[in-house]
């Protein structure tokens, strides 16, 4: 019997390291396996301590190995951190076939054309993503194949991460012994299982709210036109209520996942919490009002400065689609509402797709990035992907960027 193929992602968050493999079967996934640890040694989407992010990783790694009944030894994983920037550039070639026929060779060159731009020497691209291309000065086109032009041009969406700390996410899942295949850019894995093809046309903006970063992504047209990761999370709520009630870290992260509320009714505001106690003391109780006065100030104010970078992006009067919310965050009752209210938009809370297999686990907005690896992985497998540096795997162009910058600085 043929071994069947494997997919693994890999979702590196501030406070969760979210592993997840499918398995193909007849041109089908099934998810065979979920593993989800605390995540130590990631601060925002970057590793603060090697060791204790390799630990981390193995232990997700052998909960879904052991869910699947197999090991695994390579993986798609996502990358975030307030380091990820995106752009837009613009590139324009002379195509070149007999009778201006423009070929798939063609679509590569203007693609790499628009990856030669000016980069410090510790930032190297981790995506291009053409959002149309132009033939003839004909706008709109998304695959032009065939098409018969003299000039071709494209619009490229470009990501670039900073050298060092997409090195240490390879690093510290060699070490974990997982190779890894590509870096994805979180919200745009995201996008893959909670995204419709039909908000993609319209219109839609994409926040990936984590424990540590709110990742941005905005569609239009089938295309990501904006990508924006902004350095709040579902910490920052968390370290208001440790603070707000006197608790410690541990502790206020399970409050808030039990009791955190947006929406509060008249019944609900005398309800009482429990708070353990600290050190032998006694415990506490306070009613669910005053964990109401916390959280939600807080999250207004993720919500409001993710609405102004919005706004700058330039793309908020094409959000015919309104915006999807997943991640950690997501799951507090009554965000669509709050949400609803700061962007005046219409928004609703991102659950992934349902692919087969394990679907009742991953039906959960924590899983967005994770399912959103493997229909990436699963859609890219059997594609070349274009990069800065021809012929020469993301790994490779990462380490020869490393050793130039590390060489002029010391």
């Amino acid at each position: 019997m043929p071994k069947k193929e494997r997919i693994v992602g890999v979702d590196l968050g501030t406070t969760k390291i979210a592993v997840i493999i499918a398995e193909v079967d007849n041109s089908e996934l099934k998810i065979v396996g979920v593993g989800s640890t605390p995540s130590f040694g990631l601060k925002r989407g970057v590793i603060v301590n090697l060791e204790k992010a390799v630990d981390s990783i193995k232990k997700a790694v052998d909960e879904a190995s052991r869910m699947a009944g197999f090991k695994v030894d390579a993986c798609y994983a996502g990358i975030s951190g307030s380091h990820v920037q995106g752009i837009n550039a613009h590139s324009m070639i002379a195509t070149s076939r007999t009778g201006g026929v423009i070929s798939k060779r063609d679509i590569e060159r203007v693609i790499e054309q628009a990856q030669a731009i000016a980069l410090p020497l510790d930032r190297e691209i981790i995506h291009a993503i053409p959002m149309e291309y132009i033939v003839d000065n004909e706008r709109g086109i998304k695959d032009p194949v065939g098409m018969s032009g003299v000039k071709l041009e494209a619009e490229v969406h470009i990501v670039t991460a900073a050298i060092t700390s997409a090195q240490n996410l390879f690093t510290a899942l060699e070490k974990a012994g997982l190779n890894v295949k590509d870096l994805v850019l979180q919200p745009l894995a995201s996008s893959y299982s909670v995204l419709q093809p039909d908000e993609l046309d319209l219109g839609v903006c994409l926040l990936d709210i984590g424990g540590g970063t709110t990742d941005l992504a905005i569609f239009y047209d089938g295309a990501i036109r904006h990508s924006e990761v902004i350095p709040l999370g579902g910490e920052y709520i968390t370290n208001d209520i440790a603070i707000g009630i006197r608790t410690p870290h541990r502790q206020a992260e399970s409050i808030k996942k039990k009791y955190a509320t947006l929406t509060l009714t008249s019944e609900e505001k005398q309800e009482e919490i429990k708070v353990p106690g600290i050190g032998g003391r006694t415990d506490r109780f306070i009613e669910k009002e005053k964990l109401y006065a916390i959280v939600q100030p807080r999250v207004h104010e993720i919500l409001m400065i993710t609405g102004e970078a919005i706004k700058k992006s330039g793309f908020y009067d094409v959000l015919a689609a309104g915006v999807v919310i997943t991640g950690g965050v997501a799951r507090l009752k009554g965000i669509d509402v709050l949400a609803e209210e700061v962007f005046n938009l219409p928004v609703k809370v991102g659950i992934p797709k349902e692919i087969g297999g394990l679907t009742d686990i991953i039906l959960d907005p924590i899983y967005a990035t994770g399912v959103g690896l493997i229909l990436y992985g699963f859609e890219k497998k059997n594609q070349t992907i274009i990069r800065r540096t021809k012929g020469v795997g993301v790994l490779d162009a990462l380490k020869k960027r490393f050793e130039e910058w590390y060489a002029k600085y010391f």
